[in-house]
């Protein structure tokens, strides 16, 4: 059984968090490939960032609604990335979660390792008594996927190079949604979002929620939490 190890670095920038994922990346690689390195060392970043909008490789800044001087008023800011998927949010209240992962160690391919991210999702929300799904054409976890009042509670985007992935999932907790009134998020016009908040109408404990999350991530992708 694979061990993973949990960092969580509190609140911090999403391009510090991008710089740190990086150094990860790059230790993950040397543990790989070093002959005296049995099994690589993996890792799952949880973190919160400021109030940031960030658009994958593959978006469109179409999808930002507001200008740099709108961005400035909201205290946000905006930044190209590298992972996949379009534009989306990031803030106070929500947990992003960045797992370092050699696939080849846990023997799965991009795909199924996107699935597993979802169902960790899905798991902890049923923790909540909250049903939620995958939507089809769409990365990420849904609500009542099947009538107008369809959506999102988190959002997914990644990058996996030579076998080892970067960014992740952000989960909205207590997050402040009016931030998704300016953009489209993850390139929808016609899909809300939600948090758990919102959907349990009451402030939660976010240290609660990290805690199922790393069980359910453990139990879904077979690994030791250490």
């Amino acid at each position: 059984m694979s061990n993973i190890f949990v960092k969580d670095l509190g609140l911090i920038g999403y391009q510090d968090a991008w710089d740190f994922q990086k150094a990860m990346h790059a230790e993950v690689m040397k543990n790989k490939l070093s002959s005296n390195e049995k099994e690589p060392a993996n890792y799952l970043l949880f973190c919160e960032h400021p109030h940031v909008y960030t658009l994958g490789k593959s978006g469109s800044e179409s999808n930002l609604l507001i200008n740099s001087i709108q961005l400035m008023a909201k205290d946000a800011s905006f930044v190209k990335t590298d992972r996949g998927g379009d534009i989306t949010y990031h803030g106070p209240g929500q947990i992003v979660g960045y797992p370092i992962l050699d696939l080849e160690s846990l023997d799965i391919g991009v795909k199924e390792y996107v699935h597993r991210i979802e169902e960790t999702i899905i798991q902890t929300l049923k923790e909540y008594s909250i049903k939620s799904e995958r939507l089809e054409g769409a990365t990420g976890v849904w609500l009542d996927t099947n009538t107008k009042n369809v959506r999102k509670i988190c959002a997914i985007g990644v990058k996996v190079s030579r076998a080892i992935t970067m960014h992740g999932f952000a989960f909205n907790i207590n997050t402040d949604l009016s931030y998704f009134n300016y953009i489209n998020p993850c390139g929808f016009t016609d899909k809300s979002v939600t948090s758990l908040e919102k959907e349990l109408g009451g402030k939660q404990d976010v240290e609660k929620v990290k805690t199922i999350l790393k069980a359910k991530f453990a139990e879904v992708f077979g690994v030791k939490i250490i």
